[in-house]
């Protein structure tokens, strides 16, 4: 248990703001390791907007009642009396029973890592979908609680437990009936996004993703290469609401995608909610995987690991380019020792410095290669109203590397398949040369 001097001198704001912050480790658990995690858990404290005033730990196996052992939820409870704090956020997945139990002693909200992750996806919802996205997860979080909370509530008659209001036996069918609603209106959605995904495919853009663990710079990076200004702040899960952008490729006309980021050990019901925005990254045709090249080689392989595995069932084949961020911050002699250790996790690396724009270049090159193959061929166009009309069509669908007027209209030209063979199919059969 802890209290810093700084965190005293917070006494006279609002309570409500003033969490506890609790984590069980497993015994025998890496030190370093559970360091990092609980302080993952106060940066997604203050991207919620609280400051934690304490924080409490214990090394012991899961307890089926409090999670923790009695006596430490005791000890809990006197911290919440002396401090006067309203919320206590545990790393751990609490269980229904855990959660009333636990409340039932400190007499204050009791929270987990995963409802505290939905509080910060409300708070950062601003469009229609995403509301509906994060409705959903909650709704999914709470329909296996919905029984166990029911009987609680009926033995103790004590109503609004965990916010939910009163309870009646026809709830849990009332919110199956909402997920329901809900489901079909986003895969309305979805069905909308792949006609635009294909329609862009036809117009000849390839479409890019930003992928990474939450806070490693994509936002800061998305900027960096599409020369914008989307919100980019050291805190998690800044971006919600994918933002697209149009990325100047050197003739190559691609979109470029900053999406959600991932977090160890998010549970099924979150990743399916938001399964239209990751969708942005799982029909991608090409993903840039951003990890901070800063942290611990042991840390970013733990986030490569992570974000892996929320991608690699879902991707088919789709090419990743590691984008190593935060190059500036690391000694360049230590980057190949890097690459030694996190090499077999960090498919076609590159480092970059989104803050100071260093590494782009050598970034676009590599996007470049990863890029679905175009065709190379040469083009001769009748020199005429409808041969400049095709050319302006050329040029607006793939990149024109050489082009003489005279007779005919000469070009040699590189575009996706379909577009060459729909030059063909406008032209004469001698008017077109091709070779691949």
């Amino acid at each position: 248990m802890k209290i810093s001097a700084e965190q005293k001198s917070y006494s006279g704001s609002s309570n409500g703001n003033r969490v506890i912050l609790v984590k069980r480790t497993i015994p025998n658990s890496d030190p370093e390791r559970e360091e990092y995690l609980l302080q993952e858990l106060r940066e997604l404290a203050k991207a919620a907007g609280y400051l934690p005033v304490g924080e409490l730990k214990q090394t012991r196996y899961p307890d089926s009642k409090y999670q923790l052992g009695r006596g430490k939820i005791e000890e809990l409870a006197e911290l919440v009396r002396s401090t006067g704090v309203e919320k206590v956020i545990f790393y751990n997945r609490l269980s229904t029973t855990q959660l009333f139990n636990i409340s039932e002693i400190c007499r204050c909200q009791i929270i987990d890592k995963f409802q505290l992750i939905l509080e910060i996806f409300a708070k950062r919802a601003t469009t229609h979908r995403s509301k509906l996205q994060v409705e959903l997860a909650r709704l999914r979080y709470e329909v296996p609680r919905v029984r166990a909370v029911v009987s609680l509530l009926k033995k103790e008659e004590r109503a609004g437990f965990m916010g939910l209001g009163d309870y009646e036996d026809s709830y849990e069918q009332d919110l199956k009936k909402r997920i329901t609603r809900i489901r079909n209106e986003l895969e309305s959605a979805e069905k909308d996004d792949e006609s635009l995904r294909a329609l862009r495919h036809r117009k000849g853009f390839s479409l890019i993703s930003l992928a990474g663990y939450t806070n490693a710079g994509k936002s800061t990076l998305f900027n960096a290469i599409v020369d914008e200004s989307v919100e980019a702040k050291n805190m998690l899960f800044t971006t919600l609401v994918p933002m697209t952008r149009a990325l100047d490729l050197g003739g190559r006309k691609a979109l470029l995608t900053d999406t959600v980021g991932f977090i160890e050990d998010l549970p099924h019901w979150l990743v399916d909610a938001f399964k239209s925005t990751l969708d942005e990254i799982f029909l991608s045709d090409l993903i840039l995987l951003v990890v901070d090249a800063s942290e611990k080689p042991e840390t970013i392989l733990q986030k490569l690991s992570t974000s892996h595995d929320t991608l690699w069932d879902r991707i088919q084949g789709v090419p990743i380019i590691t984008v190593l961020n935060k190059a500036d911050l690391v000694d360049e002699s230590k980057l190949d020792v890097i690459m030694e250790q996190i090499g077999y996790m960090a498919p076609n690396p590159v480092f970059v410095s989104a803050k100071k724009g260093t590494g782009m270049t050598a970034l676009k090159e590599e996007i470049i290669k990863h890029l679905p193959p175009w065709c190379f061929c040469s083009l001769s166009l009748p020199n005429s109203e409808k041969g400049m009309s095709m050319l302006s069509w050329l040029y607006e669908e793939g990149i024109v590397h050489r082009v003489e007027f005279g007779e005919r209209i000469l070009l040699d030209y590189e575009a996706r398949t379909e577009i060459i063979n729909r030059a063909h199919a406008l032209l004469e059969p001698q008017e077109a040369q091709t070779s691949e």
